[in-house]
């Protein structure tokens, strides 16, 4: 028994992999599948496949572009959709991301500035915690 798009009424079981891609929460089916192999996405906190089944009620956290992604599902798709339609088929409730004033600047070297200089090492090791002076 075949079901289309048309049959589709948002309450039943879909994909993960599906699921994740028709909602926009990553870019495409491939990435998606991708990161359930890598064990980056739980259902209800369970490391989950890429076939596993999510329905609505479902509580799906996602770790894609260095970030988690806490979400509740409302409603199930097959096909992909724009994003104001698919903000309606999920609650998000991820963390805050920190400000940039609270990470703090990345330390950067010019381009081409060469190898860092002894007493260089020395301060990056003292600002890593490496030093033992």
């Amino acid at each position: 028994m075949s079901h289309s798009a048309a049959d589709h009424d948002g309450s039943a079981a879909v994909r993960i992999d599906v699921w994740l891609w028709a909602v926009r929460l990553v870019k495409t089916r491939g990435d998606a599948a991708a990161a359930c192999r890598g064990g980056h996405v739980r259902i209800n906190d369970k490391v989950v496949k890429p076939a596993a089944q999510v329905v609505p009620g479902d509580a799906v956290r996602l770790w894609a572009n260095h970030r988690e992604t806490v979400v509740t599902v409302e409603k199930t798709l097959l096909k992909r959709v724009g994003a104001p339609i698919a903000k309606t088929c999920y609650v998000d409730n991820s963390p805050e991301r920190p400000s940039w004033e609270v990470m703090g600047a990345v330390p950067m070297r010019p381009r081409g500035s060469g190898r860092p200089t002894k007493k260089e090492r020395r301060q990056l090791d003292r600002l890593r915690g490496r030093s033992s002076y």
